[in-house]
Parts: structure tokens; C-alpha cells; sequence
């Protein structure tokens, strides 16, 4: 009911999940301030989703993924619309993430005959959220791809937060554990909201791998820098 939206909105504007100012109108998602200040990534290295490398070899090199890509950085109002999700639980926002994946998904990842994967989460991370942020992002993404959704991965480690963590900790051998519960697709593409080191995308992939995946790439909202 478009009127009853319209009648709330003159009482309690919606704010922008970005910067919470109210929108000027009832139908926006996200501010004009904040959609002009959205710090898209220009086209950068198939392998790790880097624009640029630091050094002459690329992080993912030896990682069980075959390619990744992430439409933004993870900064300024990328980073401000993952938190909404994750930390504040605004599940709206995921759909917005979502269409901005959708719109700028490269055409080698465009058609594939895939199923999308959420990379998952801790379960007493899950417990504490009441919700999972990459399953709710993939369930999104996978409406708007018309992609079927195969939540098949499970976590079995109790790795602290990574937010603060070091590259070499965040890499170290059996920090991050991920179990296949059920069969998976042949060919699958990981979603999750931010590519930090791509530690935690490998060792879903490695899962994959070794449980007979033939192909998988890795799709993520934002990638850091």
C-alpha cells in the first residue's frame, strides 16, 4: 500500500541507512550524498579482486577460488551500509547491496550455470544476531540473478572477530573451519559481504574442492584495500 507508506513517511521520514538523514522521498534506499559518495572499484585483478597489488604477486595465487570480484571498497559508504546490516540488523539494506552486485557483475560472471553459496557464519555469531548477513545478502542476490541458493557450508571453529586481526592471523592453519553438510553443485560462486584477506573465502572453497566442486569463484560486497 503505496498511500500508507507515503502517510508514514511524512510522520517518520526514513533515514538513509548509510548516514541516517532522513530521504526525500519514501521510495529511495540510500541518500544522494551518500550514493555520489559510493567508492566504486575500477576493474582490478580477476584473481584476488584487487585493483592494484602491493607487491608483484597476487594474494590469491594459491587460493582455491578461481576468481573474485566485489563491486566496491570497503570504506566510507560501503562500509557504513555493512555495518547497517551486520551490526545494526537492517535486512533491507542487503537488497540494496544486492542491486549493486547485480547491476555491476562483470559479463564472465554473467549467465554461469551456477548455484550461489553463503560463506557461514560462526554459529554463535549467528545465535547472537538472531540472523545471518551473507545469507540474507545471498538470498537477495540470488532473487535478482534468478541463481538457486545452496547453503551446504558450516563453520566449526570458534575464531575470534577478524575485524582488528592481523593478515598472518587471520591466514593461520585451522583458524577457520568449514565442514560441506550437504551436497554440493558442481559449480558454485561464494557470496559474503566483505573480501578482507580472503581467508575465510578459501577455506570454504578449499571444502568445496575437495568434496568434488569443480568450479568456484568467489562474489563479495565489498573488498578492503
Amino acid at each position: 500500500m503505496s498511500w500508507l507508506a507515503e502517510m508514514v513517511a511524512l510522520v517518520a521520514p526514513p533515514g538513509c541507512p548509510a548516514c541516517r538523514r532522513a530521504l526525500a522521498r519514501a521510495e529511495e534506499r540510500l541518500c544522494a550524498t551518500c550514493t555520489r559518495a559510493l567508492p566504486w572499484l575500477a576493474p582490478g585483478c580477476p584473481r584476488c579482486a584487487l585493483p592494484r597489488h602491493r607487491g608483484t604477486d597476487c594474494p590469491a595465487a594459491a587460493a582455491s577460488f578461481s576468481r573474485a570480484w566485489a563491486p566496491l571498497a570497503y570504506q566510507g559508504v560501503a562500509r557504513r551500509l555493512v555495518a547497517a546490516l551486520k551490526f545494526r540488523a537492517a535486512l533491507p539494506v542487503a537488497d540494496l547491496m544486492a542491486a549493486q552486485m547485480a547491476a555491476n557483475l562483470p559479463a564472465a560472471l554473467r549467465g554461469l550455470d551456477v548455484a550461489l553459496v553463503p560463506v557461514p557464519p560462526q554459529p554463535a555469531r549467528r545465535r547472537s544476531r538472531g540472523f545471518d548477513p551473507a545469507g540474507v545478502l545471498t538470498a537477495a542476490l540470488a532473487r535478482r540473478l534468478t541463481l538457486p541458493v545452496a547453503p551446504c557450508l558450516v563453520r566449526e571453529d570458534r575464531a575470534e572477530r577478524q575485524v582488528g586481526a592481523s593478515v598472518r592471523t587471520r591466514r593461520a592453519e585451522n583458524r577457520i573451519l568449514v565442514r560441506v553438510r550437504a551436497s554440493p553443485p558442481p559449480r558454485v560462486v561464494l557470496v559474503d559481504d566483505v573480501h578482507t584477506t580472503g581467508a575465510t573465502l578459501d577455506a570454504c572453497a578449499r571444502a568445496l574442492v575437495a568434496d568434488g566442486v569443480l568450479v568456484v569463484a568467489a562474489l563479495s560486497y565489498a573488498r578492503t584495500l
